[in-house]
């Protein structure tokens, strides 16, 4: 069933158990934060709060709308029913499935006249953010955070890029909003050409929209590519978006509360710091930022804004923006002609680690004949890629391994990695000034070390690898078959 708006979702999600309503009243003060980081640290349903002790009402708050349930076999229920797909498709075949419609053509949107966003709407004077139930997230951070989850509209002055990204913005007062716009981001690409012409942008922001659509606003595609497109083609519909009010824009009309504006490059506040994806509220004080003047807020009538809580993993930032990640490395990786079988940032290394597995013939596969030689080759594929520019660490693996498996992962790591032989090492290569662990000069330059781990086998064995000394793998199938059907049969539960 197409989920084309996030009641739909949540009631889906309601039906699975992944829904936790709270009628008592809660703070937007921490206490709220609260709740959701213990939520996402335990795997609890996404908590759905109806009403503030510290808020007139009107509104709703979705907790964890992208989090990770402890739900064994359903870790990706939210995910999955999101994208559309069964509620039980594990991470590596979510990923299968977004890097397959990359190769399909664009369903570009459907632009409709009205949506029920429009129900409520006050413009110029009468705009105020405070009326917004928008809470302070963690101790430390720098103020209260409005989106977290939602779709950042832009669009070049030509009118020949339209891209929607997800970015976190600050309320600076009743009519201003701050946050993060890197210039090598596409949210700061499309905005330098409105600066050139002494204009600012016009944006929307759009929260709470249907399912999926912040899945592809965290995807690194390139730039000049539609992310509503290409949303189209992985759920197989056009995605529905309506005119804006104040703004040349359209926005999705699934949206439960659409703000709209202009950003303006050259006024700078105050901002941050905030909890972020890496686990950490940083160190630094706040930083000088762009600033979103808004021109109306629209929103449904009891209306559901979606939270999310970043910080020390599973959150929405590692599903959100780590599954598209790997998707789109997987793509880019296959054509580049590397047989990955898999790419995949483990949820819980806080996007600093990508795993790819490759198969025993892959010297075959690829024509490159040294475990080294390929490990330079996938560095330079992941490294010079959107996608992977966050990425300081790549794991080489044979695909015995499941990357999703943590256990896993951390024994093949242990066990295969040689801790001087074979690695590709890159030198002051771009990265994320976001990364936790960097000093203070290599987030201003934007640049540091990255490393290929070179975890495959010595180039000697050749395709032989030693049989691995586990149920799954150290007993003939007959015997693993029989063992597991007459488990009960032995007195286990």
């Amino acid at each position: 069933m197409p989920l084309t708006d996030l009641r739909l979702y949540i009631e889906v999600l309601r039906a699975l158990g992944e829904i936790q309503e709270i009628d008592a009243p809660v703070s937007l003060d921490l206490e709220l934060g609260a709740i959701i980081r213990r939520c996402i640290e335990t795997g609890a349903p996404a908590p759905l709060f109806n009403t503030f002790s510290d808020h007139p009402g009107g509104f709703r708050i979705l907790g964890a709308p992208g989090g990770t349930s402890a739900r064994p076999g359903m870790e990706l229920v939210r995910v999955a029913v999101a994208l559309e797909l069964p509620p039980t498709t594990g991470g590596l075949a979510i990923a299968e499935a977004i890097a397959a419609s990359l190769d399909r053509l664009a369903i570009d949107p459907v632009v409709v006249d009205d949506a029920p966003v429009f129900e409520n709407t006050v413009t110029g004077a009468a705009v105020d953010l405070t009326a917004l139930p928008v809470p302070l997230l963690h101790d430390g951070d720098g103020g209260r955070y409005l989106n977290t989850f939602g779709c950042i509209v832009a669009r070049t002055p030509d009118g020949t890029w339209t891209n929607w990204s997800i970015a976190r913005m600050m309320v600076v007062d009743g009519k201003r909003l701050s946050g993060i716009v890197a210039p090598e981001q596409h949210l700061g690409i499309v905005a330098q050409p409105w600066a050139h012409r002494g204009k600012p942008m016009p944006f929307a922001l759009a929260l709470g929209v249907e399912p999926a659509i912040p899945f592809i606003c965290g995807m690194p595609l390139p730039a000049q590519v539609d992310e509503s497109g290409r949303l189209g083609a992985l759920l197989g519909r056009a995605i529905r978006t309506v005119p804006c009010r104040t703004v040349d824009l359209d926005a999705p009309a699934s949206a439960e509360i659409l703000i709209e504006g202009h950003l303006h490059l050259d006024e700078l506040v105050e901002e941050g710091p905030m909890g972020e994806f890496a686990g950490y509220i940083p160190l630094d004080a706040q930083m000088r930022r762009p600033t979103y003047r808004v021109s109306a807020i629209s929103h449904r009538d009891n209306a559901i804004l979606p939270v999310v809580v970043a910080g020390e993993p599973v959150e929405e930032n590692h599903t959100a923006w780590g599954l598209p990640s790997s998707a789109r490395l997987l793509y880019e990786l296959r054509k580049a002609g590397i047989p990955a079988t898999t790419a995949w940032i483990p949820l819980q290394s806080a996007l600093h680690w990508l795993v790819v597995t490759l198969p025993r013939h892959w010297r075959r596969r690829s024509g490159v004949g040294e475990s080294e030689a390929l490990c330079r080759r996938i560095g330079q594929t992941v490294f010079a890629s959107k996608a992977g520019a966050l990425i300081p660490k790549v794991i080489v693996l044979n695909d015995d391994v499941d990357p999703t498996d943590v256990k896993e992962l951390v024994w093949a790591f242990a066990t295969r990695c040689h801790p001087l032989l074979g690695h590709a090492v890159f030198n002051d290569i771009e990265a994320a000034p976001l990364l936790a662990y960097l000093p203070r000069s290599e987030k201003g330059s934007g640049h540091t070390g990255k490393i290929v781990y070179n975890c495959l086998a010595p180039d000697e064995w050749g395709e032989a690898l030693p049989m691995r000394a586990s149920f799954r793998h150290g007993y003939p199938a007959e015997v693993v078959d029989r063992v597991r059907r007459r488990w009960s049969e032995y007195g286990f539960s």
